[in-house]
């Protein structure tokens, strides 16, 4: 077990441009998973997860290995509010930068696994617009598919 150590998040384009970031503290690592834990500070408005209350806390999944990630959303109270799940190509770490190229699908997760996949047609556009290769595609749609198959088997992370 890894003291909790703070690290940035930064999630970007495809073009390397900065989508978001946000401060994170390291639970575990374990081979080629990194486990991080983040809270949000102030209530936020999402268009997809309605209104996130202020102590919302966010278990993320990172593998340095996996086309994708997946973020465990608990109410401040503890309750599982949802899992969102982001297609990207797999994140680099230096020690105090966590970086990943989101790819535009997310899967959303409710709590009692029933799921939504979504932006397909973003992916099908920044496919174009940045010009992904068909290794990007295909490595895309793979974890797409392993996603589905770990949310509906109910394996690690889904379920944990």
């Amino acid at each position: 077990m890894i003291n909790p150590q703070s690290i940035t998040v930064q999630a970007c384009k495809y073009d390397g441009a900065e989508h978001r970031r946000w401060p994170a503290a390291i639970l575990r690592q374990a081979g080629p998973l990194l486990v991080l834990e983040a809270q949000f500070a102030e209530e936020i408005q999402h268009d997809l997860l309605g209104t996130i209350a202020a102590g919302t806390t966010s278990i993320e999944y990172y593998w340095l290995n996996r086309w994708y990630n997946v973020f465990r959303f608990s109410e401040p109270g503890g309750a599982l509010r949802s899992y969102y799940c982001n297609i990207n190509i797999p994140p680099k770490f230096d020690g105090q930068v966590l970086s990943y190229v989101d790819l535009d699908t997310d899967i959303l997760v409710q709590p009692n696994f029933s799921y939504r996949v979504l932006d397909l047609e973003e992916f099908e556009q920044n496919a174009i617009h940045y010009g992904y290769s068909d290794q990007v595609k295909l490595n895309a749609a793979r974890a797409l598919r392993e996603l589905i198959d770990l949310i509906e088997s109910r394996r690690f992370p889904f379920g944990a």
